[in-house]
């Protein structure tokens, strides 16, 4: 199994980003997991209570601890309001990145700094053959952060997912990856 040697908290310019700890839950819970409009994109149910919350920062915390999934909070410098966060499932060494914001948050630039920043570090792990996301067709925001960090859109694809929280419907969805020889030298690239 591939490990990620990534950072449990770094700084960009305006935002500190952490590893997602217990101590979140109430924070997360009211910033953006119980928030339909912020959870219309995402693959899990809409949290209904902070147990909800609680039950997810259990499995974020183990799961990072064994390596397949890294989730962080992202926070507000000056305040230390946490805003979102972003995750990266690891399936030894292809990676799946993803992230969700508050809507009170929503068009201030902070998904696109942090998933910037994230996939410089991204890029560097040994070992990770490919960096990809995908969305629901409709989130056109996800989008354009995903491009401003360097992906490319690589199919789009009909009726793809079943989007819990937009009644179980089937959707198209666009697929992006990385293209990591853009990022690497030519002799650490490895397909």
């Amino acid at each position: 199994m591939i490990r990620l040697m990534l950072p449990e908290q770094y700084q960009t310019d305006r935002l500190v980003v952490a590893r997602l700890r217990y101590e979140d839950a109430e924070e997360m819970f009211y910033a953006y997991a119980s928030k339909p409009e912020a959870t219309r994109f995402v693959t899990w149910l809409t949290h209904k209570s902070i147990d909800d919350t609680r039950s997810y920062l259990r499995y974020a915390i183990t799961a990072w601890r064994n390596g397949t999934d890294y989730a962080f909070s992202v926070r507000i410098k000056e305040t230390s309001r946490l805003i979102g966060s972003i995750g990266i499932v690891n399936n030894n060494g292809k990676l799946q990145v993803g992230y969700i914001y508050s809507p009170t948050q929503w068009g201030r630039g902070y998904a696109s700094e942090v998933c910037q920043s994230m996939v410089k570090l991204l890029v560097q792990q040994p070992g990770v053959y490919r960096i990809q996301s995908f969305i629901d067709a409709e989130n056109v925001a996800s989008g354009q952060v995903l491009k401003k960090a360097g992906f490319v859109e690589e199919a789009r694809l009909e009726q793809w997912l079943r989007f819990v929280n937009q009644d179980n419907l089937a959707k198209d969805c666009v697929h992006f990856r990385l293209p990591l020889e853009k990022f690497q030298k030519p002799e650490t690239y490895q397909k």
